[in-house]
């Protein structure tokens, strides 16, 4: 397994990675430009003095929308396999 070496800047600090393929590796650099995006635009939006405190409002951002994005899904899901057993009763009671 091919191991590559990935340099990304969060804050203004340089973190050293390894991942093991490019796809890996461009998913780390456009993260890592989200963030760097989103702190800036909490650094705009709000008097914040302290880089730990705008980093806190980035990781309870994105972890919002994992939640937000699970929950949607398990909604979904739901509606999906409620709908599959009014088919398969349909189908069962046609079938009898």
């Amino acid at each position: 397994m091919e191991k590559i070496k990935v340099n990304v800047i969060i804050a203004g600090r340089t973190y050293p990675l390894i991942v093991t393929n490019e796809q890996e590796e461009e998913g780390m650099r456009k993260a890592a430009k989200h963030i760097n995006d989103l702190i800036l635009k909490f650094e705009q939006s709000y008097a914040v003095a302290d880089k730990q405190d705008v980093l806190a409002m980035c990781a309870l951002q994105f972890a919002s929308k994992l939640e937000i994005e699970a929950i949607t899904a398990s909604e979904e899901a739901i509606k999906a396999s409620k709908k599959i057993n009014e088919l398969t009763d349909m189908l069962t009671h046609h079938l009898k």
